[in-house]
């Protein structure tokens, strides 16, 4: 049998607990074991495995179809799970911190996993992946890029079989929809209790295209939830406004702000081609983009909807922000602190909270953000932003399972 935890040679990091009992956290992430897709995928794509392997410097880089990766490379692989780690630099050149030398306790062992909920005072984690993440922007093999989802999948739903604290969701790729579609169908069959897509098609066409149909209704008829979750994404995605890459990689903080475009825009597409109306209970979830942004966002689409010629084009029934008071869920950074009025105005049921471990880019002080941000909510919402919408969204039970 393939390894499917792998125990961390780090301690339990320092934690803190959430104040409010009952918490889901609404996207927490795992480390994939390094052979996971040598391990799981289908055998005549085994010679076309994404790995992890050492350059000529002697770090870590990704080979994806048996090319080299292009945007994973010089040590990268060792930072994936550095929440907190004051210096990425450092430790991307060091050929001694490894991708499994420095997985964060946790994130390769459901165990671990178990015991860090128990030590957050968290009921359960829904788990995302993490090299997954990485690859779809660079494999444009829509068969290659089924392979490589239906092999996480497959790992992903075994890893959490042993604790219903732990839910997998499924990576879905759209280079193939009918393909992808089978797949979500046969994930939910293994256990997977949602789906995600990354924010871009090789083919350049909106997640909101026909094309995806396919999709959307097997979401809808298997009644999990949709969610756009940003990735690495090819280079063509993000223009020229700034110049070419070698112009724009200094531009630190603009490249964090604007890392979640991509799904704010395609989520935007789901209004344009009327995909609500065609899947009346398609439930569509928008991951690590935050939630501040939805306020201005839905005003303006409202306004140019009931006010102006452009909304007379537009394939809808209603106004946009009807839909999602019905049946859109978007999660929120702990350290936001808008989203309370946003919560009054739109509904606190539309609201999640998630973590983003282990991830670098989020911050490690999570838990106390979290309850600084309850703590601003009505006393009567806390505990529906804590725990209660995830469990509603996807259909978990109360208490800890």
């Amino acid at each position: 049998m393939p390894t499917t935890f792998i125990e961390s040679r780090k301690a339990l990091h320092e934690t803190h607990r959430i104040a409010v009992d009952g918490a889901v956290d609404a996207d927490g992430h795992i480390l994939e074991p390094p052979t996971l897709w040598e391990d799981y995928i289908d055998p005549k794509f085994r010679d076309r495995a994404l790995r992890i392997v050492i350059d000529e410097n002697g770090l870590e880089e990704l080979e994806l179809d048996g090319r080299r990766s292009v945007m994973a490379r010089n040590g990268m692989p060792s930072t994936l799970g550095a929440m907190g780690d004051p210096d990425l630099a450092a430790m991307q050149k060091d050929p001694e911190r490894t991708y499994l030398a420095e997985a964060p306790y946790g994130t390769m062992h459901a165990g671990e996993r178990v015991a860090m909920l128990d030590a957050e005072n968290i009921d359960i984690a829904i788990l995302y992946t993490t090299v997954g993440l990485l690859w779809e922007a660079e494999v444009t093999d829509p068969a290659l890029a089924q392979a490589y989802t239906t092999a996480y999948n497959r790992w992903i739903t075994e890893f959490c079989a042993g604790s219903p604290r732990l839910v997998p969701t499924a990576h879905i790729s759209l280079s193939d929809p009918l393909a992808a579609a089978r797949e979500l169908e046969r994930a939910v069959d293994a256990g997977a209790k949602g789906a995600y897509v990354c924010p871009f098609t090789h083919a350049g066409l909106p997640l909101g295209h026909p094309a995806h149909d396919p999709v959307f209704a097997a979401a809808q008829d298997l009644d999990v939830p949709f969610a756009i979750h940003p990735t690495f994404e090819p280079q063509w995605t993000k223009g020229t406004r700034m110049g070419d890459w070698q112009n724009v990689k200094q531009l630190r903080l603009l490249a964090s702000v604007q890392a979640s475009d991509g799904v704010r825009h395609q989520f935007t597409t789901l209004f344009d081609y009327g995909v609500f109306d065609k899947f009346p209970t398609l439930k569509v979830l928008v991951l690590e983009s935050g939630g501040g942004w939805i306020g201005y966002w839905l005003d303006r689409i409202d306004a140019v909807y009931g006010h102006t010629f452009i909304g007379e084009r537009v394939p809808l029934e209603h106004k946009p922000s009807d839909y999602f008071r019905e049946r859109i869920w978007i999660s929120c950074d702990p350290d936001e602190r808008t989203i309370p009025s946003l919560a009054e105005r739109f509904g606190v049921e539309r609201f999640l909270w998630a973590s983003d471990f282990p991830h670098a880019d989020h911050t490690p002080e999570y838990v106390h953000d979290l309850n600084d941000l309850v703590a601003s909510f009505p006393d009567h919402d806390r505990a529906k932003f804590t725990g209660d919408n995830a469990r509603a969204l996807f259909g978990l039970p109360s208490g800890r399972g």
